[in-house]
């Protein structure tokens, strides 16, 4: 056992000493050490139950032989954080989350690894570091939030961003808000339609390094305590086995991911998450993957935020496997290894469709005939940038340009009427060098929405944006304003194309007599700072370390 590195008697007899000061015996000791290791957190919902759930994990664990040790990483709540200067520290806690997984199972020898999810970062963030360590391992999510109910209507958290945007723009009152506010979030769980946490968490099933069964449930339903002790269960099988993560999470495990996020118009994010999981695999994936998968494969989930379902509405449809039966029934979905112990086309055929249920269509009949994501490039792009198209049906836009460098300027602009339809939004200098951190933009999408401006205007940005964010939106500009990309000399009037058909994100101004002045670091010091001097491009899934390749 590689855990005999800490614990083989008599050489590390000190060692042992220390752990049988934590409460483990002799016997203990003689078992495989499985890390359990939570993002547990009091400050979302999203976590905050992660705590009961390692415990049934580390049960489970101990039911098939093994000895669980359980630790503890961070989590940077998306949803908190939106809007404010914390945002800039959500896609930086991805790679530091990994790091530590890493860390804390490197320097204790573990055997195995099992990792409890959350919020957004925390669900990538478990797959790269199982595909690092590439020892026996899966991730564990701690599933989607219920539905809030208001006025004879489901909400879920995208409900009240944009409803602080209707109240700025004076179409609902600040008690009606504060009434939304009581009720959105009605217990644990994370965000509740197919935003990125839901997103991530089926790339991860159909990566196949997280079982279907407990990604379906619910934070909060009767069953996820089982499937939490089934975990514990299967990565003691994992390891008898010696299945590792890479052997899992293959090219062909990748493109059923790829297809997944598609066929459930699933969060942008999934772009830049996969591309890093990727690297980490040493799995080569680009941009173009994407792009190739999206066209021919249509969304069929009618979910939120630009569909009428919530997650666990998908749950009660058929869930995970019925998402899977649907590919396998095009011939989109390659077989492979999961965690779980059955093959990917064995998850498919236990697929059980709810009679009458309108959440997943039927490959005929899609909402929309192609993915819910597609890459662009162009003059303004030249390294590419993704697109959402769930939630609207425009395809092109072609506006003047109405530059800001922050988020914030932007909000204003919308509460004061100063953005006219028509208009292209072009947020910049919020790329992963350049906020640093590369910030979601749902608060001023949100707002945009909420004034109405939502089917009327496009926002272009070297930033992201969050699952829940819904709109003619283009992010990931790449290369990015802080490294001079074109997006850096835009100026406002420049008339910008946006052309989904035609693939393109063209600016039609004379950027090669335009000068690039870099703007001041926005940090010198401390841990965003260490990101920007570490950070690649969105493009390549914003690494910060070359990974496996």
């Amino acid at each position: 056992m590689q855990s005999d590195q800490i614990k083989a008697f008599p050489d590390h007899a000190p060692a042992r000493a220390m752990l049988r000061a934590t409460g483990l015996t002799p016997a203990d000791l003689e078992k495989p050490l499985i890390a359990v290791v939570s993002t547990f957190s009091e400050v979302t919902p999203c976590n905050m139950h992660l705590r009961e759930l390692a415990q049934q994990v580390k049960d489970g664990v101990r039911a098939a032989g093994g000895t669980p040790i359980e630790g503890n990483t961070i989590v940077v709540s998306d949803g908190i954080s939106m809007g404010t200067p914390g945002m800039r520290a959500s896609l930086v806690s991805r790679d530091w989350i990994a790091d530590t997984i890493e860390l804390f199972v490197r320097g204790h020898s573990f055997d195995g690894v099992v990792v409890l999810t959350g919020c957004d970062k925390t669900i990538p963030a478990a797959a790269m570091a199982l595909a690092r360590m590439n020892q026996p391992g899966l991730a564990v999510y701690g599933g989607s939030i219920m539905p809030g109910h208001h006025g004879g209507r489901d909400l879920t958290i995208q409900d009240m961003f944009e409803a602080v945007g209707a109240c700025r723009a004076g179409k609902i009152s600040k008690d009606e808000l504060l009434e939304l506010e009581g009720k959105a979030c009605p217990g644990a769980g994370a965000c509740g339609g197919q935003f990125t946490a839901n997103t991530m968490a089926t790339a991860l099933a159909f990566l196949g390094i997280a079982s279907m069964d407990g990604t379906d449930l619910p934070a909060l339903h009767p069953g996820k305590p089982a499937a939490a002790f089934e975990a514990g269960r299967a990565v003691m099988d994992l390891l008898r086995r010696d299945l590792k993560p890479r052997q899992i999470m293959t090219r062909q495990a990748f493109e059923n991911a790829i297809a997944a996020v598609m066929v459930t118009g699933g969060s942008t994010n999934a772009v830049l998450h996969l591309l890093a999981i990727a690297r980490e695999c040493g799995v080569r994936l680009a941009l173009e993957d994407f792009d190739a998968i999206s066209r021919s494969t249509p969304v069929l989930a009618d979910m939120k935020p630009g569909g009428r379902f919530a997650a666990p509405d998908m749950t009660l449809a058929g869930g995970l496997r019925l998402v899977a039966q649907r590919l396998k029934e095009q011939g989109r979905l390659h077989d492979g290894e999961t965690v779980s112990g059955q093959r990917m086309h064995a998850e498919a055929e236990l697929a059980v469709e709810r009679e009458g249920q309108q959440v997943l269509r039927r490959w005929e009949q899609p909402i929309k005939a192609e993915g819910g994501i597609a890459i662009l490039r162009g003059s303004l792009a030249p390294e590419g940038c993704v697109v959402k198209l769930v939630g609207h049906d425009r395809r092109r836009h072609v506006g003047p340009a109405r530059v800001f460098d922050a988020e914030s300027e932007v909000f204003d602009a919308v509460a004061a009427g100063r953005i006219q339809a028509g208009d292209v939004i072009v947020i910049r200098h919020v790329g992963p060098v350049g906020a640093p951190g590369m910030p979601e933009m749902l608060k001023v999408t949100a707002a945009l929405m909420g004034a109405g401006l939502g089917d009327s205007v496009a926002l272009v940005t070297d930033g992201r944006f969050s699952g829940a964010t819904h709109g003619f939106m283009v992010g990931h500009v790449s290369p990015e304003a802080a490294r001079g990309g074109p997006i850096a000399l835009v100026a406002d009037g420049d008339e910008i194309t946006l052309d989904v058909d035609a693939r393109v994100l063209d600016v039609d101004a004379p950027l090669a007599e335009r000068r690039y002045v870099p703007k001041p670091l926005a940090e010198t010091c401390g841990v965003l700072a260490k990101y920007a001097q570490l950070v690649g491009s969105a493009s390549d899934g914003a690494p910060t370390h070359r990974g496996a390749l």
